[in-house]
C-alpha cells in the first residue's frame, strides 16, 4: 500500500517569451544543458506527446550515481508537463508536474512534486522533502538564468 504522497511546490518567474521557455524546458534530450547535475539523458521511446527517458546524474560526494526512468507527457494547451517515474529507485511513488503560466513579468514555471519513499530507502519522506526544498529552488534559478541568457538572441518576453 502506498502512503499519501508528500507534496512540495516551487516556482520561478522567467523573463522570456512563453514559447522559448516551453521549447527549452520540454526538449528533454538537451536537459544536460539545463541541469548541470545531469551527466546524461537518454531518450528511450516517444509516442505522441509522451517521452520515456533515462536520466543519469553526475556522481555525488560519496561517488554514488543516481539514475531513473520517467515518462513525461506534455500538454501545450493546458500549459503543463507531467512526469511519472517508471523506475522509481528509492521512491515508492514519484510524480512531477511542470506548470507554465504567462504573467506580466514573463513565465511562471512551477514544479509540483508528489512522492513517498520506500520503507527500505536510505531516505525518509521528510529527508527527501528537505532535499527538494534546497535543490528545487536552486535548479529553477539555474533554468531561469540559462533561458534568460538566450533571450537577447531569441527575443524578449513581452
Amino acid at each position: 500500500m502506498i502512503d499519501v504522497p508528500v507534496v512540495a511546490e516551487y516556482s520561478v518567474v522567467i523573463d522570456a517569451p512563453y514559447e522559448l521557455v516551453w521549447k527549452i524546458t520540454n526538449d528533454v534530450a538537451s536537459w544536460t544543458d539545463l541541469f548541470p547535475a545531469h551527466e546524461s539523458v537518454e531518450i528511450l521511446h516517444r509516442e505522441g506527446d509522451t517521452t520515456r527517458f533515462r536520466i543519469t546524474k553526475r556522481p555525488d560526494e560519496q561517488g554514488r550515481v543516481l539514475t531513473w526512468v520517467s515518462d513525461r507527457t506534455v500538454d501545450r494547451e493546458a500549459g503543463e508537463a507531467r512526469a511519472v517515474r517508471v523506475e522509481t529507485g528509492p521512491f515508492a511513488y514519484m510524480r512531477l508536474r511542470w506548470g507554465y503560466l504567462q504573467v506580466p513579468e514573463g513565465v511562471r514555471l512551477s514544479w509540483r512534486y508528489e512522492f513517498t519513499m520506500k520503507p527500505d530507502s536510505p531516505y525518509g519522506d521528510a529527508q527527501m522533502k528537505a532535499h527538494f526544498d534546497e535543490s528545487a529552488p536552486a535548479e529553477l534559478e539555474q533554468i531561469k538564468g540559462r533561458i534568460e541568457a538566450r533571450v537577447p538572441a531569441e527575443g524578449s518576453a513581452v
